[in-house]
């Protein structure tokens, strides 16, 4: 015979929680609704696949560094790439503020 499975009582605080926890089972009790598995065939990719040639030494070096720092070879190469993108970014924003705050004052370049 299946055992009937109890609700999980409402807690007011993580205290409250810990403690019942510590005192009952888990197995003892209902776990929500079941999860289902779902294919999602047409979903696309949030990234995209790209090919780069790199000279030995350069790509030497990244590995020697994702190897110090227990990464992946890849994901140091993302991170870098991240990181110099940002930065663009953030000098256009810079100049972009330059030369509005110049024109605003009514300076011209000369």
């Amino acid at each position: 015979m299946k055992k009937r499975l109890r609700k999980i009582p409402e807690f007011n605080n993580e205290d409250e929680e810990r403690e019942f926890w510590a005192k009952h089972s888990p197995l003892d009790y209902e776990h929500g609704p079941v999860l289902v598995v779902r294919s999602f065939p047409n979903l696309k990719p949030s990234t995209v696949l790209t090919s780069i040639r790199l000279p030995l030494w350069l790509m030497a070096e990244l590995k020697g560094i994702a190897n110090k720092r227990d990464i992946p070879t890849q994901s140091l190469m993302k991170m870098y790439l991240a990181e110099k993108v940002e930065e663009e970014r953030r000098s256009n924003i810079r100049r972009r503020n330059t030369r509005s705050r110049i024109q605003r004052a009514g300076v011209s370049k000369g």
